[in-house]
């Protein structure tokens, strides 16, 4: 494996990764953003009224998917594809063949580093992911992978090798991803610490997820990273990524593969409002207190060796014993199903290109 830390931004992964991208609205963010993302690929999942026109500055590589993109591809398997809720963001996960995708929200900016130097957070992901994790045992330097760290001195040499990584989750300048109640109470809090570090979370070890800077090995583990039933005539939001992280770390947990957490981090510009939020929040905020402890039991058996394998079991399990908490996560197992379904029916052995969909992206 390449050394992270030797490796070009100008062989990082062009043809290789997908940016993909929710949004309602038009993206100017990305003129930020051109040094570092104009050489890739986008995929933008337009949310909301499929006929409002969509602006894309000029100079970008992107194709576009509105929900009557969605509902032509996938059919009445669409139903699982969340509307009027940034969760849509994973059909663009499900449409790549790309083997790594990075997904951003549209109010996220280019940060500072301490210097003043801009941080190109693409770069860093790609180089977290191309290096290995240490899931099974901490190591008090982080990660001991990237320049001017290594392994301490009573760190087994038999796990020095680590895992593959499947995630590499980012952080946020500015304005911190709190929940509703957090934001009530702390409604002028900024993030400005910079913490220049990556580490491996820990196997066994449950995190919050969130998606709005967030890169990822599709090819290891893209059908787990489902968001969810999520949005318009579901009782519940906000929870798309933190669904998503939570199910993929337990995969990640049985199969052996790596999650890190740190850099890089971006600027996130706007507080969404905390009254809202708490609307689409506070079923999740509840439920959280039952749904934490059912990831921490969740055993998933021997057979279970392919990520299809291990959602298709969760699901299982969360009709079994989700669904008396509430009759929403029974209609989200079963959605859970038609995701790995219809992600297996788009991404069959030698898949074809994006560009061979049925019906195509809109442009």
């Amino acid at each position: 494996m390449a050394d992270p830390a030797t490796i070009s931004p100008a062989t990082l992964l062009k043809d290789e990764l997908d940016i993909v991208i929710p949004t309602i609205r038009n993206l100017d963010f990305l003129e930020m953003w051109r040094p570092f993302f104009q050489p890739y690929h986008l995929i933008i999942v337009q949310d909301g009224d499929p006929s409002k026109a969509i602006k894309v500055p000029e100079g970008f590589d992107y194709e576009l998917y509105n929900r009557n993109d969605i509902n032509r591809i996938l059919g009445p398997k669409a139903s699982c594809i969340s509307f009027k809720d940034s969760a849509c963001r994973c059909f663009g996960y499900m449409v790549s063949k790309k083997k790594y995708i990075y997904t951003i929200d549209d109010d996220c900016f280019v940060a500072k580093d301490p210097s003043g130097k801009d941080i190109n957070a693409l770069e860093q992901h790609i180089k977290n992911l191309l290096s290995p994790s240490t899931p099974f045992f901490f190591n008090t330097l982080y990660d001991p992978y990237r320049a001017g760290a290594d392994f301490v001195r009573g760190y087994p040499f038999s796990l020095r090798e680590g895992v593959p990584t499947a995630v590499s989750h980012g952080l946020w300048l500015n304005i911190p991803d709190y929940d509703a109640p957090t934001q009530l109470v702390k409604p002028l809090e900024r993030n400005t610490r910079y913490v220049d570090a990556v580490m491996t979370i820990p196997k066994g070890t449950l995190f919050p997820m969130c998606g709005m800077n967030l890169a990822f090995d599709r090819e290891l583990i893209g059908p787990a990273m489902y968001f969810g039933l999520m949005g318009d005539g579901q009782p519940i939001g906000r929870y798309d990524d933190m669904w998503a992280g939570w199910c993929t770390k337990v995969i990640c947990d049985h199969l052996g593969w790596g999650v890190k957490t740190g850099l890089p981090y971006i600027w996130h510009s706007k507080a969404s409002n905390p009254f809202v939020n708490l609307r689409k929040e506070y079923k999740g905020i509840y439920w959280q207190e039952e749904l934490i402890p059912f990831f921490q039991s969740v055993t998933l058996p021997k057979d279970c060796t392919s990520v299809q394998k291990c959602y298709i079991e969760i699901a299982n399990q969360v009709k079994a014993k989700l669904g008396k908490v509430d009759d929403y996560f029974n209609k989200l197992a079963d959605a859970m199903v038609t995701w790995i379904e219809a992600w297996d029916e788009l991404n069959p052995s030698g898949a074809s290109k994006s560009s061979d969909l049925p019906n195509g992206p809109s442009k």
